[in-house]
């Protein structure tokens, strides 16, 4: 074999050898860009799949923002009509005029009258437009007497110091007690759902 034969077996065993160093190369970057290619539509994806949660989050959070807002502006409302509706009940019974005025007093002032015993002195307040009605009802009762005004509706508020008791008996204080008894069914009623 002549150096020429061995030389060139060399350089094609080289270049063969190089040819599969290349190919290889070419294989491995292929699966490297393959690969990487494939990892970037992976996070891609992923990125793609956080954003829609988030926007989905997001949109959760508002549409549950603007459900409590409304509702609380529906509330607010409804406090609004009820506050409007206990006004109208309270200048309803301000005005109260007559035999009306007197039966109501007369039967809260007998009402009260129940707490306190025979032969105390019992002092008798009511609203001062009502002072003369109260002068002429407390006549019908020992030791009574009308003692004063207090701010009300109407109605009495009755006080003794031998018993130290004191009752209110106002239309106010009626009110107050009919309004939350009754509360819940007026809401209903006026807002019916």
């Amino acid at each position: 074999m002549s150096l020429d034969t061995v030389v060139k077996d060399i350089r094609e065993e080289a270049n063969a050898r190089a040819e599969d160093i290349r190919s290889e190369g070419e294989t491995r970057a292929e699966e490297i860009e393959s690969a990487a290619e494939a990892d970037a539509e992976e996070i891609r994806a992923d990125a793609e799949a956080e954003v829609d949660r988030e926007i989905d989050q997001l949109r959760e959070q508002r549409l549950s923002s603007a459900k409590l807002e409304a509702k609380q502006k529906r509330l607010e409302a409804r406090r609004d009509v009820l506050g409007e509706v206990r006004e109208a009940v309270e200048d309803e019974l301000a005005t109260l005029e007559g035999d009306t005025r007197e039966d109501l007093t007369r039967d809260l002032l007998e009402a009260a009258s129940e707490e306190f015993d025979e032969g105390n002195d019992v002092n008798v307040y009511g609203r001062s437009d009502d002072a003369e009605l109260l002068e002429s009802i407390v006549t019908d009762y020992d030791g009574y007497e009308y003692a004063g005004e207090v701010d009300c509706l109407g109605g009495v508020v009755v006080e003794s110091d031998q018993s130290r008791v004191r009752v209110n008996n106002t239309f106010d204080s009626v009110l107050e007690d009919v309004w939350e008894d009754n509360l819940q069914g007026i809401s209903n009623r006026l807002f019916e759902q």
